[in-house]
């Protein structure tokens, strides 16, 4: 099995070649190509090879499924002799990427 870690907004993610991950929210359209070039580690069978801190010559590509938003998220503050109540959300954005082909030049 042929997989790579990647880096995408600060965070890493696991690709395998047919698979889906879900990155941070990109600035592209569904049905275009993202190339994810930040490769830290490329796993194919038995050989293993691991950037110091990226490898070179390695890239994923990738193509944008749509767009999504995680699940809410209640923050809510609260001081209890002092009649302060915030009650405030957040839904994280993201973009679901579908892998393609994990290439070696």
């Amino acid at each position: 099995m042929k997989y790579a870690i990647v880096e995408s907004g600060g965070k890493q993610f696991k690709a395998v070649e047919g698979g889906l991950i879900e990155v941070d929210r990109l600035p592209a359209e569904a049905g275009d190509q993202v190339l994810l070039s930040n490769v830290l580690l490329l796993a194919d069978d038995a050989n293993v090879a691991v950037g110091t801190p990226v490898l070179e010559g390695v890239c994923v590509k990738t193509t944008v499924v749509t767009h999504t938003k995680g699940p809410k998220i209640v923050v809510f503050k609260y001081s209890p002799k002092k009649r302060i109540r915030v009650k405030t959300g957040h839904r994280q954005q993201y973009t679901l990427l579908k892998v393609e082909t994990i290439e070696t030049e």
